[in-house]
């Protein structure tokens, strides 16, 4: 995991204890826990191939700049990491209000899509 992105959970008083970095075939082998939704993150993921989901979890692409990638001064980076995080919180705060129970599966990829394509709140850098 990246330095600034445990610094800043740390900040933002988040737990990191017993967190790593997962590859998805950890969650496609038999066993693996079961997977409601996927969320795919990076900004060139979007033309990927998307890899087979046991359970056909619902999917939906809410690409992020990877502020691993941004070069620059270490505010330059902090900017990158603060503003990927709170794109992030964002559209998980959408995802989390919506009435699952309510929505047919159709309806539900539209929101899901839909919030993916939703910008970083104001002064999230």
């Amino acid at each position: 995991m990246h330095p600034i992105a445990l610094e800043l959970l740390g900040k933002m008083n988040l737990s990191t204890t017993g967190l790593r970095s997962k590859s998805w075939d950890e969650f496609a082998v038999p066993g693996a826990p079961p997977l409601d939704f996927v969320f795919t993150v990076c900004d060139n993921a979007a033309g990927e191939t998307c890899p087979y989901w046991p359970g056909q979890p619902m999917t939906a692409h809410w690409g992020v700049p990877d502020p691993a990638a941004v070069e620059g001064s270490k505010s330059d980076r902090w900017v990158a990491f603060r503003t990927a995080f709170g794109t992030l919180e964002n559209r998980i705060r959408i995802f989390a209000s919506l009435p699952l129970a309510s929505l047919d599966r159709i309806k539900l990829q539209e929101q899901l899509d839909s919030i993916g394509k939703s910008a970083p709140p104001p002064h999230s850098g």
